[in-house]
């Protein structure tokens, strides 16, 4: 008796210049998504890929049963571009989101995800229970200022359902930082943890670092309040050293104190400016340029 899930998914896995270990887990996801479904498909995003990734992709696809779509992006467009793109291919009811082929969980993980998003949660995030780095104190910072009931964390992968792609999707066609989206978006989360931890980092994280902090927090608000109190109180000191230097009869010699305060009134200035057009430009992208990808062709194998 046919006992696989009849829900129709779709795995999205991230691809750029990752070799043969992208046959590797390509193959682990398919024979665990064949194992538990009776419908699915594998979306691989080919960032540009100048390696032999691609080619190798071509002779497993052909070998295998399972439905491949390879997505081949223009020009490298960085992880958060690519995927969106592949969202936006991928047909199933539910959504796996590989933004690494690094193997670093066990592989009935990968169920145990679709089991618990069964059970209410619209977003499910397999994390690792050790972060070091850089990772842990921006999701520190983030979660501090973040208005979400949930917290964010460093994931390996995530399950999502059609439902919180659409909620996300209907505030805004394009999703800058698709973790912090979806943990604004009201829906469920949970997190299933694993012991291991994640060695390969993508590039352009530090961009979006500060993208997400400005979109998805208060931090730069309140970075700017910081920057304009300081300000403020510097120059309540300077009024009050000048009404004591008047009182006393006691005359300023030199303009040392004077371009000291001009220096860091000015400092400060441009530190808030900084901040406004972080924002400005943000909201310039967000606005007007709709077009986030550029997709060269969409090549399908199947045995």
């Amino acid at each position: 008796m046919n006992t696989k899930e009849k829900n129709f998914v779709s795995a999205v896995v991230y691809l750029h210049n990752d070799g043969a270990r992208a046959v590797e887990f390509c193959r682990t996801a398919a024979a665990e998504l064949d194992a538990h479904f009776a419908q699915y498909e594998l979306v691989v995003v080919d960032d540009a890929c100048t390696d032999d990734t691609v080619a190798q992709l071509r002779v497993w696809g052909k070998e295998q049963a399972a439905p491949l779509t390879i997505l081949h992006m223009s020009t490298y467009h960085g992880l958060e571009n690519a995927m969106n793109a592949g969202l936006d291919a991928a047909i199933g009811d539910y959504v796996y989101e590989f933004d690494s082929t690094e193997l670093c969980y066990p592989a009935e993980l990968i169920f145990k995800a679709y089991q618990t998003a069964l059970n209410g949660s619209d977003i499910v995030s397999v994390c690792p229970r050790t972060v070091r780095g850089s990772s842990g104190l921006f999701y520190k910072v983030f979660n501090a200022h973040s208005q979400s009931a949930y917290r964010l964390r460093t994931d390996a992968f995530r399950l999502v359902t059609r439902r919180a792609i659409n909620r996300v999707h209907a505030s805004s066609a394009h999703l800058p930082y698709r973790k912090a989206a979806y943990a604004a978006s009201g829906l469920k989360m949970t997190d299933l943890e694993f012991d291991g931890q994640l060695t390969v980092k993508s590039k352009g994280r530090f961009n979006l670092a500060l993208d997400s902090l400005a979109l998805y927090t208060n931090a730069g608000f309140k970075a700017s309040m910081t920057v304009t109190l300081c300000m403020l109180a510097l120059a309540l000191a300077e009024l009050v050293y000048t009404l004591v230097v008047f009182i006393t009869g006691h005359p300023v010699e030199g303009w040392t104190t004077t371009m000291f305060v001009i220096t860091v009134g000015f400092s400060g200035l441009f530190a808030v400016l900084t901040i406004v057009v972080k924002y400005l430009s943000l909201l310039v992208d967000l606005v007007f340029k709709q077009q986030k990808y550029l997709v060269e062709s969409i090549e399908k194998l199947q045995k």
